[in-house]
């Protein structure tokens, strides 16, 4: 089995840690916050800045860490970064501490840079991984947050479990396209299965908030296409994306877990067309820069 395949596997066991925890740093109630990320952290920044704010919980702002805008203020800066080494991470924690702006960082290894570029580190070395494609690290850090918030399913390791267990869609591994749909905090869980479809198994994907979808994506949707929601799909939708004759995924589950199935489909895809994704191709477990 591939480190990634066991990494999926064990994610209920970390959701499970990451509930019980408390720990300091994280925005609370009413602060403006930004969140920044690389890659999958990125889209895990998304998912928890759409969730607080829609919650009421105060304006929340995700970037890309090299997209993070000079001279904005916030009231607290929050980083994701599984590795610690992040490069742009780094910069962009180290310019806001030099701003006066607290900082906090979550991370799968504290002992790298981070703990000294942020004045908090969040340590979640349980959910740190050996394989380069992310899955169980980015999952926890937003159970963790979820949970932060209050805006957690206590059961939601259970579903996880059975999100494991349950099929894959029919007919989804000898698709040839893939498109991921969600709204609101969704928006970020259909980028991040998007990547790990794409990082894992060299795949074409896409991904769109779901109303976005008609204007545009729908042409390329066809008996060789894969439309997979996160959450319910809006009214209507559903049946347009079955009259292409795509493979149409709609799960019973929270969209988190049902994140679980799209990781297990990214790992499938590359064992048909035997890829090793536990070493997707250009790819390294962290970007560093040398001219940094």
């Amino acid at each position: 089995m591939t480190y990634v395949a066991d990494e999926i596997a064990s994610q209920p066991a970390c959701w499970r840690r990451a509930m019980g925890l408390a720990p300091d740093g994280l925005p609370p109630t009413g602060e403006r916050v930004a969140v920044i990320g690389c890659g999958t952290s990125l889209y895990i920044a998304q998912a928890y800045a759409a969730l607080r704010e829609a919650a009421g919980l105060g304006e929340t702002d995700a970037f890309a860490a090299s997209e993070f805008p000079a001279g904005r203020r916030y009231d607290r800066l929050l980083a994701i970064s599984r590795s610690g080494t992040t490069t742009e991470v780094l910069d962009t924690l180290r310019r806001a501490v030099l701003d006066g702006t607290p900082t906090v960082a979550i991370t799968g290894d504290p002992a790298t840079p981070i703990s000294s570029a942020a004045a908090t580190v969040v340590d979640l070395g349980f959910a740190d991984e050996k394989s380069v494609v992310q899955t169980r690290f980015a999952t926890t850090a937003l159970v963790l947050l979820r949970a932060q918030l209050g805006l957690l399913p206590a059961d939601l390791p259970e579903q996880a479990e059975r999100a494991l267990l349950t099929p894959l869609p029919r007919g989804a591994a000898e698709a040839v396209q893939f498109t991921f749909l969600g709204t609101g905090w969704t928006v970020g869980l259909a980028h991040e299965a998007a990547l790990k479809v794409r990082e894992a198994s060299g795949s074409w994907t896409e991904s769109y908030p779901a109303m976005e979808y008609r204007h545009g994506p729908i042409s390329v949707t066809g008996p060789d296409s894969v439309l997979w929601f996160f959450g319910a799909p809006p009214a209507g939708l559903l049946d347009q994306v079955r009259a292409t004759g795509a493979v149409a995924s709609v799960a019973p589950f929270d969209p988190l877990a049902d994140l679980i199935r799209a990781q297990r489909l990214a790992v499938e895809l590359a064992t048909v067309r035997g890829l090793d994704p536990d070493r997707p191709r250009g790819l390294t477990r962290s970007i560093i820069l040398a001219a940094s």
